[in-house]
């Protein structure tokens, strides 16, 4: 006689991906809070944060790959050479957020993101200091629980406002921390949070 196989439990995950929506899911599964110490993907994610600005992550998840075609592989050397003609096509692209000021501002932050490279060796490493060097561990059980900023997020804010960064208040770079692993905010039953 066969011995019955029940079905695993399905995954438990944070409150926030869209179920049945693959790309956010694997988002979530296989990026999000994943510490990340290279430059050009922590320029890829700053990009991506100051487009989302007032927007959803989904829509913005969405043009992802347009937004890599649009802005040189999201190389920070190459976007903070951008010129007049470089924004005026950017403008004229529908696969990305038509927004001349983000557009102006990803490329004032490239070459913001350079001089701070000059300043620190990388950028990962003045970004990091921010929290010592290690995640911060929040321990959420409910979407509500999450806060728009932390300390954090704010002392880091005003940091890059003097240095001349654009678009990048303590909401916005509180979800940069939280996509680039600087704080671990999956919530205290999502598989993802015992992460190595």
């Amino acid at each position: 006689m066969p011995r019955h196989i029940s079905n695993p439990s399905p995954l438990i995950r944070c409150p926030w991906p869209t179920a049945g929506d693959p790309l956010y899911l694997s988002y979530h599964d296989d990026e999000w809070g994943v510490p990340v110490h290279d430059d050009r993907k922590i320029y890829e994610f700053l990009l991506l944060e100051v487009f989302q600005a007032g927007l959803s992550w989904r829509t913005v998840l969405y043009k992802r790959e347009n937004f890599r075609k649009a802005f040189a592989g999201f190389d920070y050397r190459k976007v903070a050479r951008f010129g007049r003609r470089d924004v005026a096509r950017l403008l004229k692209d529908a696969g990305i957020i038509r927004n001349r000021l983000k557009i102006e501002a990803a490329v004032n932050n490239a070459q913001r993101f350079m001089e701070v490279r000059r300043e620190h060796g990388t950028f990962a490493d003045y970004m990091w200091s921010w929290v010592k060097h290690k995640p911060i561990v929040h321990h959420f059980s409910r979407l509500k629980d999450y806060p728009p900023y932390t300390e954090e997020a704010v002392a880091w804010s005003k940091d890059l406002k003097k240095r001349g960064f654009k678009f990048l208040g303590p909401t916005v770079l509180y979800a940069h921390m939280q996509a680039v692993g600087m704080v671990n905010d999956h919530t205290i039953d999502c598989f993802r949070r015992a992460r190595t």
